[in-house]
């Protein structure tokens, strides 16, 4: 069954909207977020990223990139006619997971061998992801963030 049928389908069958459970038909799998990561670090070429995705065959590769275009997450563009080469650039959407990746980044830093850490690329130093009060813009400790029901029923 093609990914998107079955996101569609199990989105459908819930009894409650969630967006994690949304999300996570999207981009839920190990790959996925590998390619959003390795595009987030620059790299855009298909041959760049089979070689750092570790263990992804290149059918899957080719398959995640196909959803990623469909869900409007990353843009293909041509490089070369001939012979006909592409890029595979994150869009608004995309980056979007960027904050997804970074929390991932960041439990795994504190809780797993790493070799790769976040950091602010002008400064050098260490970075974590924080909530911020959408309306009041001021940070929001962990500790009170709480998943409810929307007010808006639509989502």
């Amino acid at each position: 069954m093609a990914a998107t049928t079955r996101a569609s389908r199990t989105a459908l069958d819930r009894q409650v909207r969630c967006p994690v459970a949304t999300a996570l038909d999207v981009v839920g799998d190990r790959w996925t977020l590998l390619i959003v990561r390795d595009l987030l670090r620059g790299m855009t070429r298909f041959s760049q990223l089979r070689q750092s995705v570790e263990g992804v065959t290149t059918s899957l590769l080719s398959d995640r990139l196909k959803l990623l275009e469909r869900e409007g997450i990353i843009e293909r563009r041509f490089y070369s006619d001939h012979p006909p080469r592409a890029e595979y650039i994150l869009t608004p959407k995309g980056h979007g997971l960027g904050v997804i990746v970074g929390a991932l980044s960041t439990w795994g830093q504190q809780h797993a061998e790493h070799d790769l850490s976040l950091i602010d690329k002008e400064c050098g130093h260490p970075v974590r992801v924080t909530y911020e009060c959408d309306t009041c813009e001021r940070p929001v400790p962990r500790s009170r963030i709480r998943i409810v029901e929307s007010a808006d029923p639509s989502g």
